[in-house]
């Protein structure tokens, strides 16, 4: 992992929102203990770090509001977001802020609501999938991700220890900045991910005969040796939401070469012609009804196709095809080996 890096100016109040409260107790205290950082919270975080004896000020005594409408407004204040958006090198700004009685915030740390996770159950009613749709979340990891000159944002919880070792060891201007930079690309990739994931479901949801515009999100898997050809460079990304090649693919041996792009693309191609064959003779996916089917791939091309009762039979008359592209290419089948 990149290192992540710290404003120039010390960093004095510091806004806590996670539903992730993974490690979030040890990190608040040490911000607190070792660096006498004031700490704003909310509802659960707060109520979490009070029972650990750590000094907090409530989101609702900084901004004069309660939370309302069970917690869908909690942030949404100008004594929040002005607070974390203010350019600390703008005159004016700094002046409205005093006018205002507003304090700077310096920190942001926020872990949206598991949106993915909720979906995923599939006793998950539409009312709670819209209810675990986060919008305070985003907003202020964008907000400090925007400010991020002035503004460290912390998005995840693997990256406390990170934050906490250039707080206790400040690093050049330089690497600060890049740092800062960094922590801000993270965080808008945060959240352009969780909104993509929302707009997915939210158009499985709808039954329409046009096809809708789609927005994906990738996730990196791994570096390739190259791409499809030797002077190109390939990485391995897979479809968060994909049930099949990306989800199942594990590779339980190892040879000298590592798998290509090549070797990925043949081997997905493989796959779905294994299964579409499958489905239609069958009518369902992933039951053979005693019916082997064999496929071979090279270069996304089905150099054979075979279906027998017979394993071996159908593996037979697949490679005769064509016994040279079999050569070096992708097997799939839809029986255990």
């Amino acid at each position: 992992m990149a290192s992540r890096s710290m404003p120039e100016k010390k960093i004095k109040r510091a806004i806590i929102s996670v539903h992730d409260k993974t490690g979030i107790v040890d990190f608040a205290r040490a911000l607190v203990d070792e660096f006498g950082i004031e700490i704003i919270s909310t509802g659960g975080t707060a109520a979490l770090l009070k029972e650990h004896d750590i000094p907090v000020t409530l989101v609702e005594e900084v901004t004069g509001f309660p939370e309302m409408m069970d917690g869908r407004v909690k942030t949404l204040h100008p004594k929040i977001h002005a607070a974390i958006l203010a350019d600390r090198d703008n005159p004016e700004h700094m002046r409205q802020l005093k006018e205002q009685g507003i304090k700077p915030i310096d920190m942001v740390v926020v872990s949206l609501y598991p949106f993915e996770k909720t979906v995923a159950d599939p006793n998950c009613t539409f009312e709670r999938a819209i209810e675990m749709i986060d919008i305070g979340g985003p907003c202020m990891l964008r907000a400090a991700a925007k400010n991020h000159k002035h503004v460290l944002v912390c998005s995840h919880s693997w990256e406390y220890g990170t934050v906490l070792e250039f707080l206790r060891n400040p690093s050049e201007a330089d690497a600060r900045r890049a740092g800062l930079l960094e922590n801000a690309t993270e965080a808008f990739r945060q959240t352009a991910f969780y909104d993509t994931r929302i707009h997915a479901w939210l158009t499985e949801q709808q039954t329409t005969t046009e096809a809708p515009n789609r927005v994906i999100s990738l996730i990196h898997g791994r570096s390739l040796r190259y791409g499809e050809n030797p002077h190109q460079t390939g990485f391995y990304y897979a479809v968060h939401s994909d049930p099949d090649f990306n989800r199942v693919a594990v590779q339980v041996g190892r040879s000298e070469t590592e798998v290509s792009f090549n070797n990925y693309n043949d081997a997905s191609a493989a796959f779905d012609l294994c299964r579409d064959v499958s489905q239609r003779l069958t009518g369902r996916a992933g039951d053979s009804n005693g019916t082997s089917v064999v496929t071979f791939i090279k270069h996304t091309n089905a150099c054979g196709v075979a279906v027998d009762s017979d394993p071996v039979e159908a593996y037979r008359k697949a490679y005769l095809g064509d016994p040279n592209a079999a050569m070096g290419g992708i097997l799939a089948v839809n029986f255990e080996v």
